[in-house]
């Protein structure tokens, strides 16, 4: 079975009604992630993920760096095929507090309940196996550009679409993350690429035009 199989331990429970649970059990000092992971179901992969992708919605949230690291490891156990997910044992016991498990949970059911109801299991060649681990490496991917300044929206746009696929066995979810996760990646190579260049011939042109400035900063 898959980590991020569509099984649920309650009959036609959905991830949102899990995310509400969490909010449920936690009390005033919140769950621990462990606490977290532990009632989770066969999805946990994919609903993990999405736990963590959904804060890093919000532009310029601090602590979005942070956050990607997990993301970024759970994505990697997905590719590799670990059947439960893995976290560092301090971040297992890092307590989340119960006012963002509550805003979480709130923000899936008003803005992310139409996901389930357009979402069904179909082309889901790009949501298991071979589909699921090129999802899992555009995850990975994604993760680390969370992880730069000011740059954690788009990327997390990406990872909550695949993990909504990989959750529901929609390859079409699925697909749309991949893409926007593709156009993201493209975006920042670009980008840097075009600032590489732009600096080699700055360079080149103090060399030709001004060597004195060169000489200056010790070129």
């Amino acid at each position: 079975m898959s980590a991020t199989d569509t099984i649920r331990d309650d009959t036609g429970r959905s991830f949102i009604t899990v995310l509400q649970k969490i909010d449920a059990a936690a009390g005033e000092e919140g769950l621990t992630v462990g606490e977290i992971v532990d009632r989770l179901d066969e999805r946990a992969f994919g609903l993990l993920i999405l736990l963590f992708a959904l804060p890093c919605l919000v532009p310029g949230l601090p602590g979005a760096q942070i956050i990607a690291v997990p993301i970024f490891l759970l994505a990697v156990q997905v590719l590799i095929g670990r059947s439960e997910p893995w976290l560092p044992g301090w971040f297992m016991r890092a307590r989340v507090k119960k006012g963002w498990i509550s805003s979480i949970a709130g923000f899936a059911d008003k803005r992310l309940r139409w996901t389930e109801t357009l979402s069904r299991p179909r082309w889901r060649f790009f949501a298991a196996g071979f589909g699921e681990k090129l999802a899992a490496l555009l995850m990975a991917l994604a993760a680390i550009t969370v992880m730069l300044p000011i740059t954690n929206t788009v990327p997390s746009v990406a990872l909550t679409l695949m993990s909504v696929g990989l959750i529901q066995r929609d390859g079409v979810f699925t697909v749309l993350g991949m893409l926007v996760a593709l156009a993201w990646l493209t975006l920042l190579t670009v980008l840097v690429g075009g600032l590489i260049v732009g600096a080699g011939f700055a360079v080149n042109l103090l060399s030709e035009h001004a060597p004195w400035l060169r000489d200056m900063f010790g070129g």
